[in-house]
């Protein structure tokens, strides 16, 4: 004698599928809370654009100082409020590095600073501050500095 179907064993538990309402609640907050808290900082690309114009600032500066001592030319970088820039001592622009454009002042200290690379074709470095050199980007509520070291001209982010 067979059993009807419906008092069968293993066969009747596939036949109620979905979700449970605790699972769908669960869902939901967790929905709720990724786009209460996550959302805001992957949406508002500023703290990108500021950490990405810092790193090119590092990398830029340390390839200015080997293209300085490679050249066995002096190199001058000059930091203001608007940007970066990188020249040979009385002569041709190397290159430039400004703000981004929707970030614009992104460096906090006001006025110009120079720091120059293979000064007097030594290999020395030297700061218009005579000490080691501090450079702020700042925008909003983002800042970071960077250190530039008098002696060597290597560069750092500060904590």
């Amino acid at each position: 004698m067979r059993l009807p179907r419906s008092t069968r064993g293993p066969s009747n538990r596939g036949a109620c599928r979905g979700f449970t309402l605790v699972e769908l609640i669960l869902v939901i907050v967790m929905t709720a809370a990724l786009a209460v808290f996550a959302l805001p900082r992957v949406l508002d690309t500023t703290l990108w654009r500021l950490r990405a114009f810092g790193d090119e600032f590092q990398a830029r500066h340390q390839a200015m100082l080997r293209l300085s001592l490679q050249q066995r030319r002096a190199i001058v970088t000059t930091i203001n409020s608007t940007g970066i820039s990188w020249a040979y001592v009385g002569g041709a622009t190397v290159g430039t590095l400004p703000c981004p454009a929707t970030e614009s002042p992104c460096i906090a200290e006001s006025g110009s600073r120079t720091v120059t690379f293979n000064s007097g074709n030594s290999g020395a470095v030297t700061t218009s501050t005579g000490a080691a050199l501090v450079a702020t980007v700042a925008y909003g509520d983002y800042s970071q500095g960077y250190r530039i070291e008098a002696d060597t001209g290597l560069i750092y982010p500060t904590p």
